[in-house]
């Protein structure tokens, strides 16, 4: 399962402008944000003294593209360069500066995602804002990379370890997808990390004339939003971070976290189901064990409208997709049903759309860089991989075992640091009580460890909220953004 995708825009939304009774807060406060200008002379001021070509754009369908030259090596500014593929949907009144998003990943297009994500926030947003996306590098138009082979092949091996074979499969499976990767770039997998991806933020801030940053993590995204506050805290002008990813822990230590969310997830869609028109209602959870067991078995679960069987790890995957976005719900009620019954296409097609959303060569390049691993130990992963499926059971041991690729990846850790960013504006943090992938607790951690950071808690469940048709949260963000306006620290909106 990839760490923190977020899968918000499942269906497109209306733009809104309304308030919301829903929500619980005392009054704002109003901080005069610097408003980025459009001055062709901004350029980059920080530790790699890199000053990028002004940004050129072309029409590219319903919005603009260009591309940014940028060094491969932000040590060597005058060395090796890569071009970055960069989309805005530019403002439809008066312009207040650029808004950059990342929907995460790590390995989703954020050039895709802002021509999709201008679609569906409020008009107070994109009136006022450019919705920017620069594809991270490895991604999309980004110096692209392609290590060879499928995740849907990847994927299929069985990551619940239970022999000796099974452990040798894995290992096996990772061994040629790290090898190969290593042998196709080993110039630029040094080079793609959130680091990296946070200077590369800022020279297209400063190439597209503004001098200060507006932004809008989702997800992993929430982790490259922190590093650009941490690297250029007087570069940011406003920030919001949706579905927030903890930076500090190790690898393993996140997993363990994540594992426990999707089994909450789980929890909420059974009590759902339970409780609700469900093809599975009653039996909700003995269904889901019934359908994981049957996918262990030699063959896996028939799937004749699939192009293969569901396996373990198409089960697990097609489940864990579902519990991303509550919309996903009743696709995942009817997946169980059918498979449980002997026909688990519905099921492959869910696990399917999971591997079609994001590049997992960088998924890999990204994490294994940055948190710290037990490289050279397999036999770490496998024994956190058992004690995590002893707190979660349907998800642990998959989860952790995933990372397995990071055992012999072929760029060392460089783990990312808990980040507090002094000197930045207020740092808006949104956290879902019954999120999947970044659990409810990671937000209020992350809220806490920034030097300005505002709570604001959102209960309710799927993973990340902003742009999904809930008015109390689009509320707030849209005056934060355009007119300054904070929320109090611990606002919750239901």
């Amino acid at each position: 399962m990839a760490l923190l995708l977020a899968v918000t825009l499942t269906a497109a939304a209306c733009a809104r402008e309304s308030t919301d009774p829903n929500v619980v807060s005392g009054p704002t406060t109003t901080t005069e944000a610097p408003v980025a200008t459009s001055s062709s002379t901004t350029t980059t001021d920080g530790e790699a003294g890199f000053t990028p070509a002004p940004i050129e754009w072309s029409d590219c369908n319903a919005v603009e593209c260009a591309t940014v030259s940028v060094p491969l090596d932000y040590d060597q500014p005058d060395g090796e360069r890569i071009d970055l593929y960069v989309v805005r949907a530019p403002a439809t009144g008066e312009r207040k500066g650029a808004l950059f998003t990342n929907p995460g990943g790590p390995g989703a297009s954020a050039a895709s995602f802002a021509e999709r994500l201008a679609g569906v926030l409020p008009d107070g947003l994109t009136e006022r804002f450019d919705i920017v996306g620069v594809d991270p590098r490895g991604v999309g138009g980004s110096a692209p990379i392609r290590c060879g082979g499928s995740a849907a092949t990847l994927y299929g091996v069985d990551a619940s370890i239970d022999d000796a074979m099974e452990a040798k499969a894995l290992l096996d499976a990772s061994e040629r997808y790290v090898t190969s990767c290593a042998r196709k770039y080993p110039d630029l997998l040094p080079h793609i990390g959130t680091r990296d991806d946070a200077r590369d933020l800022d020279v297209v801030r400063a190439a597209m004339g503004d001098d200060t940053l507006s932004y809008l993590g989702f997800s992993y995204g929430t982790a490259l939003g922190q590093v650009y506050a941490d690297l250029f805290p007087e570069r940011v002008r406003a920030m919001v971070l949706d579905g927030v990813l903890e930076l500090g822990p190790t690898g393993l230590e996140l997993a363990e976290e994540q594992a426990a969310g999707f089994e909450t997830a789980l929890a909420r869609f059974v009590d759902h189901c339970d409780t609700s028109d469900c093809e599975i209602k009653g039996k909700a959870l003995p269904v889901v064990e019934a359908v994981l067991a049957l996918s262990e078995k030699p063959g896996g679960i028939p799937a004749p409208r699939a192009d293969r069987p569901a396996g373990p790890g198409e089960a697990n995957l097609g489940i864990s997709y579902a519990l991303y976005s509550k919309r996903l719900w009743p696709d995942l009620d009817q997946a169980l049903a059918s498979a449980r019954a002997g026909d688990a296409s519905d099921l492959v097609r869910l696990a399917d759309a999971y591997l079609g959303i994001g590049g997992f060569e960088v998924y890999f390049a990204v994490n294994c860089m940055d948190f710290a691993w037990p490289t050279g130990d397999p036999d770490a992963f496998f024994a956190a991989a058992k004690a995590t499926a002893r707190k979660s059971p349907h998800f642990g041991e998959a989860l952790v075992n995933d990372y397995i690729r990071c055992v012999d990846w072929p760029v060392a850790p460089d783990p990312l640091r808990a980040v507090t960013a002094p000197g930045t504006p207020p740092i808006v943090v949104i956290s879902t009580t019954g999120d999947p992938a970044t659990p409810y607790t990671a937000g209020v951690l992350v809220a806490r460890t920034l030097a300005e950071g505002v709570l604001v808690t959102n209960e309710g469940d799927g993973h990340t909220v902003v742009a999904d048709r809930k008015p109390c949260i689009d509320d707030i963000v849209t005056a934060y953004f355009v007119d300054g306006d904070v929320p109090e620290d611990g606002t919750t909106c239901r």
